[in-house]
């Protein structure tokens, strides 16, 4: 019975912690599906529209340069992930596999950098993108450099790469050595395939990352017609006045890339997740 009990009140708060989590979303549908006659700040407030509408979706369409913005996300989102995918590996190989000085404190020292604010490293960031002429006054492939590279790579990723190749059995790496393979060869032919569930669920943190930025393309992008969609739909809320309807129906548009990239990757996610902590 106490087993029992014991399983209800862990469900009801698992339940009530879900309902609360989902609670901001499901206000955004409501907001995005009330008509203009509708008052949204009415007191007590309404969740249930009077009249449902999708009039708000078509309006944000032709409000905003939709589908360029979603474009501009769609590039900045994929290269962040690949490249990503690509150095996080690269670099998490020697710390995992190789025996050198230094290498706990090497590692140790990027771990620590996951403890330092983007905001804090922001500015000198934004001086070297300058520098490098990393911005969309040069040329459009130079905005979307600057967009991606500050992202390329992270110590999270190294880290998670890290623990996924000392899982995998020594043995697999010596047999393909001793067979004639390389290291670039046993990194790309023997390690990645046998961590792909982690590769996964670094793309998925990679890409609701790379996809929900708006702090960095509000700082470093001037042309217009390279903003992602969080700056484009940021561009709806005027200075005196908000439609705040086209706003939540842009929110909930921009969200489905993510939960289809989430629901493709769904099995990888879950299989990877615990994959990472497997060795310490």
């Amino acid at each position: 019975m106490n087993k029992h009990l014991k399983g209800f009140f862990s469900h009801s708060i698992l339940i009530i912690v879900s309902l609360l989590s989902i609670f901001p979303f499901l206000w955004l549908i409501s907001t995005a599906t009330k008509g203009q006659a509708e008052n949204i700040f009415q007191y007590p407030p309404h969740f249930i529209p009077e009249q449902i509408t999708f009039q708000n979706f078509i309006g944000v369409w032709k409000q905003i340069p939709f589908m360029k913005y979603f474009f501009n996300s769609i590039i900045v989102a994929i290269f962040t992930v690949i490249l990503n995918v690509i150095f996080s590996a690269l670099a998490a190989y020697p710390l995992a596999r190789m025996s050198f000085k230094g290498k706990n404190f090497i590692f140790y020292l990027i771990l620590s950098t996951i403890m330092v604010p983007f905001q804090a490293i922001m500015l000198p960031i934004y001086l070297i993108v300058l520098k490098l002429n990393l911005v969309d006054t040069i040329n459009i492939f130079a905005g979307y450099l600057g967009l991606i590279l500050p992202f390329a790579v992270n110590a999270f990723g190294i880290f998670l790469m890290r623990q996924a190749f000392m899982s995998v059995p020594k043995e697999l790496e010596e047999s393909a050595f001793v067979d004639g393979c390389n290291i670039l060869q046993i990194w790309g032919k023997i390690l990645i395939p046998c961590v792909s569930p982690t590769v996964a669920i670094l793309a998925v943190f990679t890409f609701i990352g790379s996809w929900g930025e708006f702090l960095w393309p509000s700082i470093v992008l001037t042309d217009k017609t390279l903003y992602t969609l969080p700056v484009g739909i940021n561009d709806l809320q005027g200075m005196f006045s908000s439609n705040w309807r086209y706003i939540a129906a842009g929110s909930i548009i921009s969200i489905i890339p993510i939960i289809i990239f989430f629901l493709a990757m769904q099995r990888y996610f879950i299989s990877g997740h615990n994959e990472g902590a497997l060795k310490g």
